[in-house]
């Protein structure tokens, strides 16, 4: 049963999107999964999902529906099998930043189209006019940011984070490079 993270935007924010992480991982169980656990309350969920199951955007699919019945939150999920994760940690194209909150990943259902890309270069442009030292970078559907004077006081992470977490651009979740790790390394530690 090969292990997966499924990541859950937007929710317990500010006291909204309220999900109770046992509640979370009684419907994952409840869709066939095992061995579900997660980490921290923003919605990471680490499963391993049974054999012959659908790819990573179809259990996506299932868990967002789940999640809005079930709970009453709407929940874009994006999935990623612990290879897929571990392949977006090798990816990084900002290896040298140490300090972690530093760096995001934008995690996406699919990879950016032209638009898509256009728009994030332009915000990366504009970004860089008005002085800052912000950085992304599109790498399969993972978009890296880098803010070295912080995310929240990006200019680009707030217009990058309109830009992905729009359905038309096919909703995305973003996490700080520490939550980005320590999800691998817990993938790492189980069996399938």
């Amino acid at each position: 049963m090969p292990t997966h993270v499924a990541l859950l935007r937007g929710i317990n924010l500010g006291g909204r999107n309220r999900v109770a992480m046992a509640d979370l991982r009684a419907l994952v169980a409840g869709l066939g999964h095992a061995d579900v656990s997660t980490y921290i309350q923003s919605g990471n969920v680490l499963f391993s999902a049974p054999a012959g199951a659908p790819g990573t955007s179809a259990i996506a699919d299932e868990m967002t529906a789940a999640i809005a019945s079930d709970l009453g939150v709407t929940a874009p999920v994006v999935v990623l099998t612990r290879d897929e994760l571990a392949d977006v940690v090798r990816a990084n194209p900002f290896p040298g930043e140490s300090n972690h909150k530093c760096l995001h990943a934008v995690f996406r259902p699919g990879p950016a189209d032209q638009d898509l890309l256009d728009r994030i270069t332009a915000a990366v442009s504009a970004a860089t006019a008005k002085g800052s030292r912000d950085s992304a970078k599109s790498i399969g559907r993972t978009l890296y940011l880098h803010t070295p004077d912080g995310y929240g006081n990006s200019d680009l992470a707030k217009a990058l984070l309109r830009l992905t977490g729009t359905p038309q651009a096919g909703t995305g979740t973003a996490r700080n490079w520490a939550t980005v790790l320590r999800l691998l390394e817990l993938s790492r530690d189980r069996t399938g």
